[in-house]
């Protein structure tokens, strides 16, 4: 991904939080839209056009933020009960 190049860049409010989506060409053309929530956690969607990759991501975005949401909340349950005496 070294020579992929940044075409279009934005942030988009869901859930009260704002993120941003960062869009790139690749060499062949194709396209990828990338949100970062973590170093290690990354969300990535690819289109044959800028505004394919960009739907698609816009799309799929909020699913992926509720999906962490429910995740930390069933960690935190699950920690909690680990915890009680």
């Amino acid at each position: 991904m070294n020579d992929d190049r940044l075409v279009h860049k934005t942030d988009i409010e869901l859930h009260g939080d704002r993120y941003q989506i960062m869009v790139y060409c690749r060499e062949d053309g194709r396209h990828f839209a990338k949100t970062l929530f973590a170093d290690d956690d990354v969300i990535i969607n690819d289109g044959s056009t800028l505004e394919d990759a960009l739907a698609k991501h816009e799309k799929l975005l909020p699913l992926a933020i509720s999906s962490r949401k429910l995740l930390q909340e069933f960690r935190g349950r699950i920690g909690k009960r680990l915890v009680r005496p």
